[in-house]
């Protein structure tokens, strides 16, 4: 078997789990150990007695204005608010690379890795208030997204130069 079909056919998807386990660690869980009990026993309260009480006031704590932490990271930075807005650009950089790695064609266009990096981070965003363990946060959306089009434009970039330099 050649090396790039070995690559394409058994290391890229390893490599692709294990990085969304990272990334699900990293957001869902801030570097903490992943409790299965807590997730069991949230999950089981919330299918078994759904509380639209609860749940509502879980999202009242959530930012929907857009670049509203942005800039009061911007404007007044500090080391957690810095480490979070560039956290969620760098944690979704390798999900616009193994977009493009992925595709069949490796002809993925930048409309389809935003939509597919700003579902990923919906999903996790809507986890992390349905578990009780962060607050939904619009700006998490926009710098995740961001994130995946950095991932893309850097892959095509130095996939450009490598063609360049090649001839």
């Amino acid at each position: 078997m050649k090396l790039t079909k070995l690559m394409n056919r058994i290391v890229l998807p390893v490599l692709f789990v294990l990085y969304m386990l990272a990334l699900f660690r990293i957001i869902l869980f801030k570097y903490g150990s992943i409790d299965t009990d807590f997730l069991w026993d949230r999950l089981h309260k919330n299918l078994e007695n759904p509380n639209p009480a609860y749940s509502m006031h879980r999202m009242l704590y959530g930012n929907f204005i857009p670049f509203k932490t942005i800039s009061v990271t911007v404007l007044t930075p500090s080391t957690h608010g810095v480490i979070n807005l560039v956290g969620n650009i760098l944690a979704f950089m390798p999900y616009g690379i193994f977009i493009v790695l992925m595709s069949k064609s490796k002809m993925i266009s930048l409309i389809s890795v935003f939509i597919q990096s700003l579902g990923l981070s919906l999903l996790l965003e809507c986890l992390e208030v349905f578990f009780s363990i962060g607050n939904f946060d619009v700006d998490d959306l926009i710098l995740n997204s961001v994130g995946g089009l950095l991932g893309y434009g850097i892959f095509r970039l130095y996939g450009k130069y490598v063609r360049i330099k090649r001839l």
